[in-house]
């Protein structure tokens, strides 16, 4: 075996950088059993065993072969031309003419040693053909094996080689069914145009209804990314249906970012039918701006608004759209100790059917925290909050309809203590902390104005306790004097194991103008609300939150969320009920229970082998809402799936649908194709 010295690497490495097709600054080593150079016709020839290799680990073994200096030509026997980890051409014959290069009876595969008992997929070819300008392998009556055994036969593929990162061409094909459009089998067509802009246009052929189109654009600049992706069919009915989801995000500078965003459908339930649905309740377009600062922020944004529910339900977001809608907040340095102030600014417009309102909201609040003897903290806030509204025949909770102006003033304040107490320990250290807060607000009968507005109400929970709007939106008011109080334990160790309860409750000094049973507010002391949390950081974590009558300590509410297992093996499991009452006329008759429980789980049968399953049952109405599941392989050199999904919606002209989709394709350096 015979190396050659380091002054004729030096002299070689253009002639083999082109042979192997890699960079010619790199180094590369050319090991035979035996090297011939002939000075006349610059060119190498090696008998016996030859292996080339460059920098970077790319490789060609063969025997007996020819190099011409320019590396315009190269020849041998028995070779393998590795293009990357586990992936190579073997070729009884490789022939080389300038950038093309040609292996007769050749065998690709991207899995060499993946598996103990043979390749799990290999080429099997007549000819390969790879042009470096195109970087495009072509192979001519290309038989696929799968553990040595023959899978199928073509004329004729092509594909980009592994050392190109995106290339232009069809995907893998994927198919679905469901049991109102018949099969669908769906075409990818993958679009390059640069290593930051690529698009994907895939045509859905369907056995009983017409194609479906569907169009994925993407494009990163600089300080800016678009997204687009939406669907078109004209179906058997002749109708025109469609969706277009665009988001774009452009940044303006370092302390400014603009969003523009879309979401619009040809109809309510086309999304739905098609599959694209993920239980959005309506669909929302509009822009937005964005300012930071050190201190402060500021967005001012619009948005309008595509309904997808169906009915006359009274839904809890803003009954037409939104222009202009614009939010700033700046907080001081602190003036004294700890002492700050905060500013608040809110401009909200809203036009409807033949109506609309305009609101403008300012709100200054003072907010000085102190830590005192023994570890007490304390925190006191004096805030006044102005609002101005100016209303276009609009809605009035009296029935009535009003144009003009309207106006209301709310000074606030609160006091909170807490008092965090620790206990060490070898093995678990544990904190007890009551803490406790007094609200003072001007009781007015102008806590709402119209009957559509920004908020849904109040829900009482351990997250609305010790908040300074216990109401999610801005048009309703908390009124009158209350107050907040509770006691959290937590303990944790070393180990990582963390335990947490909260158990609270507010009381009401005056009496509220409108008593909901199911928010869970009365005249005076409230129900009692919780939560209980426990992660062991290895096979369990548990959250549930808890709500309980606050005369006779009843169970009103609870939510419980839990994930036991490892996320190879594992079981999620979600749980919601709640009490429902009828508050007509104080006689607090009981409604059917809100009752829902959802439920993942997933098995790791062997090391590729998995499935995995979710469902939403509905326990009130006896019935699931959808379910999924599906048994997935996962191998370095491919992967295949079988899913389905049933949805048991029933919405207009939409009746809910079984789907299975089956998905194959391979992989090669990491790369799916």
């Amino acid at each position: 075996m015979k190396k050659i010295n380091p002054i004729f690497l030096i002299c070689f490495a253009p002639a083999v950088a082109n042979a192997l097709s890699v960079d010619v600054e790199s180094q590369k080593t050319i090991t035979a059993d035996k090297i011939e150079y002939d000075v006349k016709s610059d060119t190498i020839k090696t008998s016996g065993n030859t292996e080339i290799t460059n920098a970077a680990g790319q490789r060609m073994t063969l025997t007996d072969s020819y190099l011409s200096q320019n590396g315009d030509n190269l020849s041998g026997n028995d070779i393998k031309l590795w293009l990357g980890d586990h992936v190579y051409i073997e070729s009884d014959n490789i022939v080389r003419e300038g950038i093309t290069t040609t292996a007769y009876d050749a065998m690709f595969t991207a899995c060499d040693n993946c598996d103990a008992f043979g390749d799990a997929w290999q080429i099997s070819t007549r000819k390969i053909v790879h042009d470096m300008d195109s970087r495009m392998l072509r192979f001519y009556n290309p038989v696929l094996w799968s553990y040595n055994i023959p899978v199928f036969w073509l004329p004729f593929w092509e594909m980009p080689d592994p050392g190109i990162k995106y290339k232009t061409g069809f995907l893998m094909p994927d198919f679905s069914s469901t049991n109102n459009m018949g099969t669908q089998i769906n075409i990818p067509l993958y679009v390059n145009f640069s290593d930051t802009h690529d698009l994907t246009f895939t045509t859905s052929i369907l056995t009983q209804e017409n194609p479906l189109f569907q169009l994925e654009h993407r494009l990163n600049m600089d300080h800016s990314q678009y997204r687009t992706h939406g669907a078109f069919t004209h179906n058997q009915n002749g109708e025109n249906r469609w969706y277009i989801f665009n988001n774009d995000v452009i940044e303006l500078g370092e302390y400014a970012r603009a969003t523009i965003f879309l979401e619009r459908a040809s109809d309510k339930t086309f999304l739905q039918k098609y599959g694209f649905y993920e239980d959005q309740p309506y669909l929302d377009s509009g822009a937005s701006v964005e300012l930071f600062g050190q201190s402060g922020y500021v967005v001012a944004d619009a948005h309008i608004f595509q309904e997808l529910r169906s009915g006359n339900r009274y839904y809890a977001t803003p009954s037409g759209n939104i222009l202009p809608n614009i939010r700033a907040t700046y907080q001081s340095a602190p003036i004294f100790k700890e002492t700050y102030l905060t500013f608040d600014a809110d401009i909200l417009g809203i036009s409807g059917d033949g109506n609309s309102s305009q609101r403008l909201i300012g709100d200054a609040r003072i907010v000085s925290p102190w830590t005192l003897w023994g570890g007490n903290r304390i925190t006191a806030s004096l805030s006044a909050r102005y609002d101005v509204y100016n209303f276009q025949n609009s809605d009035m909770i009296d029935a009535s309809r009003f144009s003009g102006l309207k106006d209301r003033f709310l000074p606030s304040g609160y006091v909170e203590w807490g008092l965090p107490l620790f206990r060490p320990g070898t093995t678990w250290t544990q904190i007890i902390e009551p803490r406790a807060r007094f609200t003072m607000m001007r009781q007015t009968d102008e806590n709402q104005f119209t009957l559509n507005n920004d908020s849904a109400g109040t829900f009482l929970s351990d997250a609305t306790l010790f908040s300074d709007n216990r109401f999610s939106g801005f048009d309703l008011w908390e009124n009158g004097t209350y107050a907040d109080y509770g006691v959290r334990y937590a303990a944790f160790n070393q180990s990582g194991e963390t335990f947490e309860l909260f158990v609270g409750q507010t009381y009401d000094f005056d009496n509220r103008d409108i008593e909901d049973m199911n928010t869970g507010f009365h005249d005076g002391a409230s129900d009692y609300v919780g939560r209980l949390e426990y992660d062991n950081t290895k096979w369990l974590d548990l959250s549930t939150r808890f709500r309980l009558g606050h005369d006779d300590f009843s169970l009103q509410h609870i939510e419980t969320s839990a994930i036991i297992g490892t996320s190879r093996n594992y079981l999620r499991l979600a749980h919601i009920w709640s009490q429902q009452f009828i508050d007509t006329y104080r006689t607090n008759s009981q409604a059917d229970d809100i009752n829902e429980v959802t439920a993942g789980i997933g098995i790791q049968l062997t090391e590729r082998w998995a499935v995995r399953f979710n469902a939403v049952y509905n326990i009130t109405d006896e019935r699931f809402q959808r379910h999924t599941g599906g048994i997935f392989y996962t191998h370095p050199c491919y992967y295949l799936s079988l899913q389905y999904r049933r949805d048991n919606a029933i919405k207009n002209d939409y009746v809910g649908t079984t789907t299975f989709q089956f998905k194959f394709g391979m992989s090669i350096n990491g790369q799916r194709y």
